[in-house]
């Protein structure tokens, strides 16, 4: 990418899509393009055709997704699987109708099966079930993979896809509904302690084991793969440590400074016993994280913070 190319950030509001905005910003890219849902609704094939006409990006990152936690997984999948399927099925064909130079697809951990060895390889994908709570976003993701691989054999396109470990940071979604792990946690025990409230409550047994990269870091690594890597092996983003949800509770709990105590529904599920993704290729090639899940949960809060005061 030169500092003029034309990149186009699928998602630029999100979670993972603003902050890859701000990396490119960052890094002196001056020609960044991007577009909310009311002014190219990616849903509309059509629409996505026409905007891609229009604008002719040299380069495409794929930010853009319905996602959600155990709980939205849960309530919605015909939702989940169908508008992910038709999201990177429009942008991807439609990358491809417009001579796009590269592609990023992005991809998601849960697309690897439940009960996979650790740590969590690119060969283990397809080789045993999926964790039911959400099969429907992991089966949107492989097959979104997977099309970027197909398009790179039929037609030559440059598309290579990564597959983050859990995200968080800066415009995070933090409704209780919908929310990942970390996010719910932070709103949680903040709304616990602005209430005074004597209890937390959180789900399942707290025993299950999870990685955590903050979303500047995925941003950065986004940039690197852009610019350092052209395979059709879809390749692991990854911070390389885990922690307990039991302890990332503990952590949330100090960090926003609640005094009360944690009670564990164990009624509820905990999902994948452990998913700690192998980050050694992506290691491999020069990149690593840079932000500590401390420091990155109390600029997380910070930004949490910011948001509620608007």
């Amino acid at each position: 990418m030169k500092e003029d190319s034309r990149i186009y950030v699928a998602g630029h509001h999100g979670l993972v899509g603003s902050a890859i905005w701000r990396e490119l910003q960052r890094q002196g890219f001056k020609n960044l393009i991007g577009r909310r849902r009311r002014e190219v609704d990616l849903l509309d094939i059509a629409a996505v055709q026409k905007f891609f006409a229009e604008i002719k990006p040299d380069f495409v990152f794929m930010a853009a997704a319905k996602v959600g936690g155990i709980h939205a997984n849960n309530t919605q999948p015909a939702a989940f699987l169908f508008e992910n399927l038709q999201v990177q099925n429009n942008l991807i064909h439609a990358a491809y109708q417009a001579e796009v130079r590269k592609l990023l697809f992005l991809g998601s951990s849960c697309i690897y099966p439940k009960l996979a060895p650790q740590p969590l390889k690119e060969e283990y994908l397809l080789t045993s079930e999926l964790e039911p709570t959400n099969q429907w976003y992991a089966v949107a993701k492989i097959a979104g993979l997977k099309l970027c691989q197909a398009y790179r054999r039929q037609y030559g396109c440059d598309f290579i896809s990564a597959m983050p470990t859990n995200m968080y940071g800066p415009n995070d979604n933090y409704d209780l509904e919908s929310s990942h792990v970390l996010p719910a946690l932070i709103r949680k025990f903040h709304d616990a302690k602005t209430s005074f409230a004597a209890t937390v409550t959180c789900w399942g047994t707290g025993a299950p084991l999870r990685e955590f990269l903050y979303a500047d870091d995925l941003a950065n690594a986004c940039v690197f793969l852009m610019q350092h890597y052209s395979e059709e092996q879809f390749i692991n983003v990854g911070s390389g440590s885990e922690i307990t949800i039991r302890e990332l509770s503990e952590l949330v709990k100090r960090i926003i400074g609640f005094k009360g105590e944690i009670v564990w529904d164990e009624s509820k599920p905990d999902g994948t016993p452990r998913k700690l993704m192998d980050s050694s290729r992506l290691f491999a090639l020069g990149w690593k994280p840079k932000v500590n899940l401390e420091t990155g949960i109390r600029m997380a809060y910070e930004d949490f913070l910011s948001k509620q005061l608007r």
